[in-house]
Formats: C-alpha cells, sequence, structure tokens
C-alpha cells in the first residue's frame, strides 16, 4: 500500500462522482475494500460504482444474503458486492464459495476485515468512509494495480 489519498464526501452527488471514477477503472480481479464504521457510507458507495457500471435495477445491502451478483447490461463485467458484517470467522468465506463467485468478476467488499482482508492484493482498492461533522470523507490506499492506473493519490 502507499500513502492514503483523501476525498471529501460533502453529499451523495460527491459519492456519485467518486463511485463513477472507481468503475471507469474497475476490472476483472480487482477488490473495492470498504470499511469503515455502521452509517458511514460502504453501501451508498457500492452502489454509486455499480449504477455507474450501467446496473439500472435496485441494489439492496447484502447484509442478511451476504453476496449479491450483479451483470450489468452494458459492460462485461460481473460484480459480486459482498457484506461480511455477519461473518464471525473468516474461514467461513470458503463456506460461501467466494473464490468461484470472484473469478473473471470484481468484489466490492464491504467489511473485508470480517473476511481476512484483501489489502494484500495487487488489485485492492481499499476506501475508508468516515463520518465527519460536515459530510464523510473516503481515505483511499490503492494497491499497486490501481496505482498504474493514475489518479489514486
Amino acid at each position: 500500500m502507499t500513502q492514503a489519498g483523501l476525498i471529501p464526501l460533502p453529499d451523495l452527488a460527491a459519492t456519485a462522482r467518486l463511485g463513477i471514477r472507481i468503475a471507469e477503472a474497475l476490472r476483472p480481479g480487482d477488490v473495492v475494500a470498504l470499511t469503515g464504521g455502521l452509517g458511514a457510507g460502504k453501501t451508498t458507495l457500492a452502489r454509486a460504482i455499480i449504477a455507474a457500471l450501467g446496473y439500472p435495477g435496485e441494489v439492496p445491502s447484502p447484509s442478511f444474503a451476504i453476496i449479491e451478483v450483479y451483470d450489468p447490461p452494458r459492460i462485461s463485467l460481473r460484480v459480486v458486492h459482498a457484506d461480511f458484517y455477519r461473518l464471525e470467522d473468516p474461514e467461513e468465506i470458503e463456506e460461501l464459495g467466494l473464490d468461484d463467485y470472484r473469478a473473471d468478476a470484481a468484489l466490492i467488499a464491504e467489511w473485508p476485515e470480517h473476511a481476512g482482508g484483501f489489502a494484500h492484493e495487487a488489485a485492492c482498492l481499499s476506501i475508508r468512509m468516515e463520518i465527519l461533522e460536515n459530510g464523510r470523507v473516503a481515505i483511499v490506499e490503492p494497491g499497486p494495480d490501481w496505482l498504474e492506473r493514475g489518479g489514486w493519490t
């Protein structure tokens, strides 16, 4: 990981713009790891990314299903949206078949630390969401693959 970059998110439009930026750079094998407390905006950013990829439908929080899969119609990139909040042990991701879901897909992972984390992967874009008095902030730490795409620090 490199030095983190701060991106102010004062409103939903700013979150949508960050979602578009991520969607434009997203590739199969990537992980967007979203951390932060409850209500920090992880699901809102995940929805913005999926919408920016062209998915026209509703994007529910995968809190109970744990894993949701999307095939946006305008691109050939399958997206796996996972919320690992309810996992008690990182080994549970094997039971969920996460590796099978990730084949040729991009992963948006909420609460990645509950799944053992993904920051060690070169194609991981780690984003910590924090609530401030005047909105939110995204603290972005790109893995080496994301650094090659530019504009993340």
